[in-house]
C-alpha cells in the first residue's frame, strides 16, 4: 500500500510522539525501580514485589519502543506498510489499529504475533 507524503508525515509524527511517551514512561519505571528499599522488613518485601511488577512493565515498554522505532525506520527507508516477512501490503485497518505493525495479519498469525 502506498501512502501519500502527508499520510506518512502524520503516521511518523504519531509514532514519534508515542516513542517519546514510551521513553518517558520507561524512565519513570526505571526511577521507581532504583528507589531505595525501606529498612522495614514488611515494607521491603512489598517493595520487592512492586519491583518485580515494574520489571515486567519495563520489559513491555522496551519491546513496544523497539517496535515503534522499527516502524519509524521503515518509514524512513520507504518500506512502511509492507510485511517484513512476506512483502505483501499490510491491511490499512491493521496499520490504523497498530501503526507499528511489521507483519500482515496472515504472517502475524503464523508466527503467533
Amino acid at each position: 500500500m502506498a501512502f501519500s507524503t502527508t499520510e506518512l508525515a502524520a503516521i511518523r509524527a504519531g509514532l514519534a510522539d508515542r516513542l517519546a511517551d514510551l521513553h518517558a514512561r520507561g524512565a519513570r519505571v526505571e526511577s521507581d525501580m532504583t528507589a531505595p528499599v525501606s529498612p522495614d522488613g514488611e515494607d521491603a518485601a512489598t517493595e520487592r514485589e512492586d519491583d518485580d511488577a515494574l520489571a515486567g512493565e519495563d520489559a513491555l515498554l522496551t519491546r513496544e519502543a523497539r517496535a515503534v522505532a522499527a516502524a519509524l525506520a521503515r518509514i524512513d527507508a520507504g518500506d512502511y506498510g509492507a510485511c517484513t516477512r512476506c512483502g505483501q501490503a499490510i491491511a490499512p485497518a491493521r496499520l490504523e489499529a497498530k501503526p507499528e505493525a511489521a507483519l500482515c495479519i496472515d504472517c502475524a498469525r503464523e508466527v503467533g504475533g
